[in-house]
C-alpha cells in the first residue's frame, strides 16, 4: 500500500475528529450553556436563549445593562520559572571539555580524568533532564498565554460584556526585576489580553463630592464601546506585593502599565418612564423623595496594605485616604437607587472552613507583613461598616440595612461565594458571621428584616490548573422597588490539557494534509512515489562461430519457440 493510500485512510479518521474537537474547543461556552444571568428570573435556559439572540438579532430587551466579566489570577510566570534560566544549558559538559583541554588546574592525570567521568555523568543526570525541562517549560508559558487568551477572547465575544475586569496577580510575582515585568506585561497585552485597553487615567477617578459619570448604561455609543475594551485592572500580591513589600516603584510600574490601583467609576442608567423620573428625589421640586437617579458605582481598591505593619507607611496612609474618601462621598444609606461594585483582591475575613484558603499571616523578620490569606477582621469591617455602611444597631441610620452591592475579590484560587451578616436581635452579643451563599439562601438570610448583609463573591482562577473559570456578574435595575438586583454564574473551560490535545492534533492533520497534497503533486507529476524502484539489468550477448553477436529472441514464459 503506497503512503498517499495511508495518508488519505488516517486522514478519513483523524480530519472528523479533529474538526469536532475544534468546534467543541472554540464554542465552549454554547455547549456549556454560558450566559450573564437574566433580570428577575433565574432561568438559564432563558439566559442562554436571550445570548443566542444577542448574536442573530444583535440586540436584547432582556440583557441586564451592566454584565461584568470577571477573571481571577492569570499569574503569567516567566522566565524564573524556567530551570536553566540565565545560565548555559549544558555546564557539566563545558567543564568536561575544559579538563580535557587542560584548561583546568588538576594534580594529576587520574584526578582530571576522574574529574571528567564525573561530569559527563552530571551531564546525563543534570543537564539533559534540567534542559528538558527547560523546553517544556518554555513551550508551557507560550501555550498557557494563548490558553488564557482563548478564555478571554470566546467569552468577551460569546456573552457580550459590558466591562471586564482581572482581579489581581495579573502577573505571577512582585519580585521579577523591570526588563523580566516588561516581558511579562508585554504578554499580557500582547498575547492572553490582546485587544483589551488599561482604563485612561483621566477616566479612574478619585472619589469626588462632585463628579462626572464613566458612562451611561444600557445606551449603545462609542464610549459603551470603549468601555467593552478597556479591562478594569486590579492589583494583586503578584503584582505590587503585600504590605511588607509594597514600594513606591512596584506601585508605579504597575499603574504605568496596568492602570491606576485605587480609583471609582460612576456609570448612570436613564430612566425613560416619565412617571418614575417624576419620583426622583429634587431640592426643590420632590424634597421628600428618597429615590435617587439610578447609578452604579464600581470602586477598585488596593487593599495589599490595609493590614499592618507595612513597608511603606506614606503608601498605607494613601490607602486609608482613599478608603474614608469612599465612604464620605457615598450616598446616605437611608437614599435608594445606588449600587456599589468593589473590586480588590484579598478576601474578606472569615473563619477557618468556610472557604479552602483560612485565616493566615506571616511576617518578615524585620517587620511587615509578608504574606496573608484573608484581610484582618478589622479590615473586613471597614468595607461591611464603611464602604457599604451596614450596621447592626437597629436604630442607626436606615436601621443598618446599608447600601446595596456586592464585593469581587481573587486570590483564594480555589473560589468561594459567601454572604456576611450580623443579626441585630442578638444585642451587645452581635458579631458578623458568614456562611456559604447557598447556606444562606437555603436559611434565608438574604433580605430577612433584622439581619444586614453583603454577599462577597471570591473568582475561582482562571489558571488551568483550576479549570480555566470565568466569572459573570449581571446587574440590573428594578424600577418597582428602586433598587438594583444581581446574579453571578461561572463559566469554566476546564483544565489546560484538552486545549493542547485540540490544538497538537490540529496541526498533526494540518502536516499530514501538506504532505499528502504534496504526495498527490508528485504523483500527477509522473512520479510514482509508491513504487520501489527496478533496477535495470544488462541482456546477456554471445557470439556466433564467426564471432558475430548472435540474436536472442524473447520467448514468454509458457511459450516455445518455433523453428
Amino acid at each position: 500500500m503506497s503512503p498517499a493510500t495511508n495518508l488519505r485512510n488516517a486522514l478519513r479518521a483523524l480530519i472528523p475528529l479533529a474538526v469536532a474537537c475544534t468546534f467543541y474547543l472554540y464554542l465552549y461556552p454554547v455547549f456549556f450553556g454560558c450566559a450573564f444571568p437574566l433580570p428577575q428570573t433565574n432561568d438559564t435556559a432563558a439566559a442562554f436563549q436571550d445570548t443566542i439572540r444577542q448574536h442573530t438579532f444583535f440586540s436584547s430587551s432582556s440583557a441586564a445593562p451592566f454584565r461584568l466579566l470577571a477573571l481571577g489570577d492569570p499569574q503569567l510566570e516567566g522566565d524564573t520559572s524556567i530551570r536553566n534560566y540565565n545560565r548555559e544549558s549544558f555546564p557539566h559538559l563545558t567543564w568536561a571539555i575544559r579538563h580535557l583541554t587542560y584548561k583546568t588546574e588538576q594534580p594529576s592525570l587520574r584526578k582530571r580524568l576522574r574529574q571528567v567521568v564525573h561530569d559527563l555523568v552530571d551531564v546525563f543526570f543534570d543537564d539533559i533532564p534540567d534542559t528538558a525541562e527547560s523546553i517544556r517549560k518554555r513551550i508551557d508559558l507560550f501555550g498557557n498565554d494563548f490558553y488564557l487568551a482563548h478564555i478571554y477572547r470566546t467569552l468577551r465575544w460569546w456573552a457580550k460584556p459590558t466591562h471586564v475586569t482581572v482581579l489581581g496577580d495579573l502577573l505571577g510575582s512582585q519580585w521579577i526585576r523591570e526588563k523580566e515585568f516588561g516581558r511579562r506585561s508585554w504578554r499580557f497585552w500582547n498575547r492572553s489580553f490582546k485587544g483589551g485597553e488599561r482604563v485612561p487615567d483621566e477616566v479612574a477617578a478619585y472619589p469626588a463630592d462632585e463628579y462626572d459619570v464613566a458612562g451611561l448604561l444600557g445606551v449603545e455609543d462609542e464610549n459603551a464601546a470603549a468601555w467593552r475594551r478597556r479591562i478594569i485592572n486590579v492589583a494583586g500580591n503578584h503584582d505590587i506585593g503585600y504590605a511588607g513589600d509594597l514600594t513606591k516603584e512596584r506601585l508605579e510600574r504597575f499603574e504605568r502599565v496596568f492602570g491606576k490601583a485605587a480609583y471609582e467609576l460612576r456609570f448612570e442608567l436613564p430612566i425613560t418612564n416619565p412617571l418614575a423620573n417624576a419620583t426622583i428625589y429634587d431640592p426643590e421640586t420632590n424634597p421628600e423623595s428618597n429615590r435617587l437617579i439610578p447609578e452604579l458605582r464600581i470602586v477598585n481598591v488596593n487593599n495589599m496594605n490595609l493590614d499592618t505593619p507595612a513597608a511603606d507607611q506614606s503608601l498605607q496612609d494613601k490607602t486609608y485616604a482613599f478608603v474614608n474618601d469612599v465612604i464620605n462621598t457615598a450616598s446616605a444609606v437611608e437614599y435608594a437607587g445606588h449600587f456599589t461594585v468593589v473590586l480588590t483582591h484579598i478576601p474578606l475575613y472569615k473563619p477557618e472552613g468556610v472557604c479552602v484558603d483560612s485565616p493566615f499571616f506571616d511576617f518578615h523578620a524585620g517587620g511587615g507583613v509578608k504574606e496573608q490569606n484573608l484581610l484582618s477582621a478589622d479590615a473586613s469591617r471597614g468595607f461591611l461598616e464603611g464602604i457599604f455602611g451596614l450596621n447592626g444597631d437597629p436604630n442607626s441610620p436606615g436601621q443598618g440595612k446599608g447600601r446595596r452591592g456586592v464585593v469581587l475579590n481573587g486570590h483564594d484560587h480555589e473560589g468561594c461565594d459567601t454572604y456576611h451578616y450580623i443579626n441585630q436581635t442578638e444585642g451587645d452579643e452581635r458579631q458578623w458571621r458568614v456562611m456559604r451563599w447557598d447556606a444562606a439562601k437555603s436559611s434565608e438570610l438574604p433580605g430577612r428584616p433584622g439581619v444586614p448583609g453583603l454577599r462577597e463573591i471570591t473568582v475561582r482562577s482562571m489558571m488551568g490548573g483550576f479549570g480555566g473559570n470565568a466569572g459573570l456578574l449581571s446587574v440590573w435595575f428594578n424600577e418597582k422597588t428602586w433598587e438594583w438586583e444581581f446574579e453571578f454564574a461561572n463559566c469554566a473551560l476546564g483544565t489546560q490539557y484538552p486545549w493542547w490535545f485540540v490544538h497538537i492534533l490540529d496541526l498533526i492533520v494540518l502536516i499530514m494534509l501538506v504532505v499528502y497534497g504534496g504526495l498527490q503533486a508528485a504523483a500527477a507529476a509522473g512520479f510514482d512515489i509508491g513504487k520501489p524502484p527496478v533496477a535495470k539489468t544488462a541482456t546477456p550477448v554471445s557470439t556466433n562461430e564467426d564471432g558475430q553477436k548472435k540474436k536472442h529472441d524473447h520467448v514468454s514464459n509458457g511459450d516455445t519457440k518455433k523453428e
